[in-house]
Order: structure tokens, then C-alpha cells, then sequence
């Protein structure tokens, strides 16, 4: 390849628009855009030419959304097309909806270069800016002056500009803008751009509502009204995910709650296919699992080092053969391993109170975060709510409902069940649960799923919730003989005693690390 000279580049930018603050320039009566390097004296060494199209019919996807009169803000990396779009949108307001259309080219990327639009826009009217600088400011005057019904934005970047879409927005002008951001989580954390979206601010709750949400006092809430209405995150050209209210939106993802927004796709032949995207699971679950109903569990593998010697043994006050306590957990390992997994009885069809499931239940002090994970691993009919009007049962901490008479009172008026639990913890909540939809037997310790013990569903997890399971099924509960387990980590013990108390039986830790282990006794 040869060199390009800086007569040749010299040579392209006498051909090219005058360059800008902001190194863009333009080809008169095209939508090309010729982007200038420059070395450090300010002369042009460089030029990238970007091509511009004018594709009809490209929002297809979200013409619907177009007409509704609602603000858009269009998301995506550089590149997929958001140009393209603001520009199809402009054009479809302007000749087909007929409003009164303004926009607001920065750059002539939008309606091209020179003082004649590019025919792409239709009828839509089109204001220069002087410099990026100004562009909060002609976004104003075009109010002011040119009373536009709709007003078209491209790359809103600075808090300025953020501001000034939000005076134009309270003033009833519809607003179609776009900013380079692949999701709205990245315009919350954005503090130029979180304006766009409501805005972010810290607030401090009062001990009551901090306890009816299970949250701490200091939580993060949605500053104000946002300035668009929906957004739209270009993810690919034909593969779009659409936030019909980006105030709900912004709104769970505060709260820790992951949307499901709608994601529409366009084929070959133009036809749009709308699905949703499945919130991300709250434990990560492992490959080569197996699945039960909707809820994939691993099988642990054989037992490796320590459990296979069969080193796990029962204690006893009188002393026991140590070859025959060995070859007798030994078989009870070898035959759980071969053992074929037991099937879950059938779910009752109606709630505590007759009522048809799902169960509407209102959590008082108690981590949603924590109730939905159990839900959502045990595929239980549960749907938690905030009203008290719809719920089915009150579900809360024992020492949170002992002292507030306030809510005692009113579930007791509207005839609301009340159901108090020890502690926020899983093995609590998922008894709970079960117990509220008929499914626990209070006198026969229910089966574990070690999922919702483990945290990061490592095999060496599952591994030592196994190993405790196996000594509480196998020896402790049959038998009624304390069992010692292995040397474990701290946070591994820390499942195991969550999973001994899961059966309704005591447990302690005792020995020096990194020797230190867990002992459950028998009930």
C-alpha cells in the first residue's frame, strides 16, 4: 500500500465542507460525515469518512411507539444505526403524521451539508448549530421560536443539553433524541445523562418502610419524572428491546429488580416478532445439571479425596469398631449415589385460605430479595405484593410483627392471615412457603434443594452440603447419633449449619482452622 501524502489529504479537504469545533464536516447533498485528525499544531493529518444512507422504512419495528405522540430515546454503541433511525422517525412525523417537525443538526448529519436539507428528512425543517457548544441553546430558540409539535436531537451529550431536553419536554414538545449508551444502566450511572432518565438521588427511609421493603435505611430512587417516555436499546440493526415506561424501568433496576422488557426482531420478509428477555436468575446455576420442572440442579459427582475414605463418622459415647463405622458409611455413601432422586408430591391447588393460587403474599421486615430467589429456584405459585388490599397472607419477621399493633390491626380487619417467622433466612422463608401452600408436613423434615444454600454453586459447595445431608438423612435422624463432618472454610460451614437447621436439628462448630468443622446432633 502506498502512503497517503498530505497533498492528497489536503487535496480531500478542499473538496469537503468547511470542519467544525467539533472536526466534522460534510459533502453538499449527501449524508456523508469526513471526520479530520489532527497533530498537536492543529493541522489535518487524517480523515475518516463515515457514509451516510437514507433507509426507508427502518423503524418498522417501532412505528406504533412513533405514533403514540410519547418522547423516545434512542440507545445503542456507534454504528448500529441511531442516526439512521432519528432520521426515518423525523421524516414518517413530518409527511405522514404531519407535524410540525424541527431538528436540530449539529453536525449536518442528519439533513447533510449545506443550507439545503437532504430530501431524506421529507418536510421536516432543520436548524443549524454554530458550534456543539450552542446546541442547548438552538434547542431553546426552536421552541421560542418556530413552534415545533415534535423536536429531533441527535447525541445528547452534555448536562446542558440534558437540562435543556427537559425544558422542552415540560412544555409538551415531543422529543426524539439519541445518546451512545448500550443500556439505560448505563444512563443511570451516567450523572451527565441520568437527567434523561429521572434522574438518581439518595433518600432515607423511616423504620417502618424500611422494614415492610426489607431494605436498608439509605436506598436510591428516581429523582423526577423522566424526560422520555420510552426508550428504545439498539442492541443490533433488526434487534431492538423497547422500554414502553422507562420510569417503571429505572425504577426496578433501582430496587435491585431485573425488567423484562419486550425485544422486537424484524426478518428478511419485514416481519416483526415481539418476545421478552428473561430476567437474569439470582444464584448462578452450573452446566450439565438436571432439570426438574423449571429449575435445573446438578447432580454431584462421585466423592473425591476425604469422602471417598469414608472418613465422616458417626460419634457415639461408646466407641465404636472404627473399620466397621468405615465400611458402613462407606456403603451408605455408595448406595446414595445410585439412589434415583425422589419425586416432589403434587402441589395443592388452593391457598391457606382456599383461595385459587398464585398466592398474593405482602412481606413485612423480611428481604425480597431472599423471597423471590426462593421462589423463583422452587417454581413456587407465590407473586409478592404491596398492597394490603390484594394480598392473601402477611409474611413477616416475628420480632418486626410483635411490635407493630398498627399491622396486626389491619390485617385482623380484612381478615388477613398473619405468618411469623424466626429469622430472614432461606431455610425460614422456604419452610414458610411450603407451609403456606400445603406442601410441608410439620412433623416430616422436607427434602433440601442445596441450591438455595449454596452461593456460587461450586462443586465443592454442593460437595459439603451434601456431605452434611447425606449425615442428617443417613445416621443423625435415623440413628440419633451426633455426626462430625470434615474441615471446612467458614463459609462453607456457615451453608451447612443454614442446611442442619433447614431439618429442624442443632449444630456447632468446634476445633481450630484450618481443622475446624461442623458436629450436628440429633433432635
Amino acid at each position: 500500500d502506498t502512503p497517503v501524502t498530505i497533498e492528497q489529504i489536503n487535496h480531500c479537504v478542499e473538496r469537503v465542507g468547511s470542519f467544525s469545533g467539533d472536526n466534522r464536516a460534510g459533502i453538499e447533498g449527501t449524508l456523508h460525515r469526513i471526520s479530520a485528525i489532527r497533530n498537536r499544531p492543529g493541522e489535518i493529518i487524517g480523515l475518516t469518512c463515515r457514509v451516510g444512507r437514507a433507509v426507508f422504512g427502518t423503524i418498522g419495528m417501532i412505528r406504533d411507539l412513533v405514533e403514540t405522540g410519547s418522547s423516545i430515546l434512542m440507545l445503542g454503541r456507534p454504528g448500529v444505526g441511531k442516526t439512521t433511525a432519528l432520521r426515518e422517525i423525523a421524516r414518517v412525523l413530518a409527511d405522514e403524521l404531519h407535524k410540525r417537525v424541527v431538528i436540530i443538526d449539529t453536525s449536518n448529519e442528519i439533513a447533510g451539508d449545506g443550507d439545503i436539507p437532504h430530501p431524506a428528512i421529507g418536510r421536516a425543517r432543520r436548524m443549524q448549530v454554530a458550534s456543539p457548544e450552542h446546541q442547548h441553546q438552538v434547542m431553546i430558540e426552536a421552541v421560542e421560536n418556530h413552534m415545533p409539535e415534535v423536536i429531533v436531537i441527535d447525541e445528547i451529550g452534555t448536562e446542558l443539553e440534558a437540562q435543556a431536553a427537559r425544558t422542552i419536554a415540560e412544555r409538551g414538545v415531543m422529543l426524539v433524541g439519541t445518546a451512545h449508551g448500550n443500556r439505560i444502566e448505563n444512563l443511570i450511572k451516567n450523572p451527565t445523562l441520568s437527567d434523561l432518565v429521572g434522574g438518581i438521588q439518595a433518600v432515607t427511609l423511616g423504620d417502618d418502610e424500611a422494614r415492610r421493603r426489607g431494605s436498608q435505611k439509605t436506598v436510591l430512587e428516581r429523582k423526577a419524572p423522566p424526560t422520555f417516555e420510552i426508550a428504545v436499546e439498539m442492541l443490533e440493526r433488526k434487534r431492538w428491546v423497547v422500554h414502553e415506561s422507562v420510569a417503571d424501568t429505572v425504577d426496578n433496576l433501582l430496587r435491585g429488580r431485573q425488567p423484562n422488557p419486550p425485544v422486537r426482531t424484524e426478518d428478511e420478509n419485514g416481519k416483526v416478532t415481539i418476545t421478552r428477555e428473561l430476567p437474569s436468575a439470582p444464584v448462578a446455576i452450573p452446566p450439565n445439571g438436571r432439570t426438574r420442572g423449571h429449575l435445573t440442579l446438578t447432580t454431584p459427582s462421585q466423592p473425591k479425596g476425604w469422602r471417598s475414605s469414608g472418613q465422616m463418622k458417626p460419634l457415639s459415647l461408646q466407641e465404636p469398631e472404627p473399620a466397621r463405622e468405615n465400611s458402613m458409611f462407606e456403603q451408605l455413601l455408595a448406595e446414595s449415589w445410585s439412589q434415583q432422586e425422589r419425586l416432589g408430591q403434587g402441589m395443592e391447588m388452593l391457598g391457606p385460605n382456599g383461595e385459587d393460587l398464585p398466592l398474593q403474599v405482602y412481606p413485612y421486615g423480611i428481604s425480597r430479595h431472599q423471597i423471590e430467589q426462593v421462589i423463583q429456584i422452587l417454581n413456587l405459585p407465590v407473586v409478592l405484593t404491596k398492597n394490603m388490599d390484594t394480598a392473601d397472607v402477611v409474611l413477616g419477621l416475628r420480632s418486626h410483627v410483635k411490635s407493630h399493633s398498627k399491622l396486626k390491626s389491619i390485617a385482623k380487619s380484612r381478615q388477613i392471615p398473619i405468618h411469623a417467622i424466626k429469622a430472614s433466612s432461606i431455610p425460614q422463608i422456604t419452610r414458610a412457603l411450603r407451609r403456606l401452600l400445603h406442601m410441608d408436613d410439620p412433623t416430616i423434615p422436607d427434602a433440601a434443594d442445596l441450591e438455595l444454600f449454596a452461593q456460587s454453586v461450586s462443586e465443592d459447595e454442593i460437595e459439603a452440603l451434601e456431605e452434611a445431608r447425606l449425615a442428617v438423612e443417613q445416621i443423625v435422624i435415623p440413628k440419633g447419633q451426633p455426626v462430625e463432618l470434615l474441615p471446612r472454610s467458614p463459609k462453607v460451614r456457615k451453608m451447612q449449619h443454614e442446611l442442619v437447621e433447614h431439618y429442624r436439628l442443632k449444630s456447632s462448630s468446634f476445633g481450630d482452622e484450618p481443622n475446624r468443622r461442623l458436629r450436628i446432633y440429633p433432635a
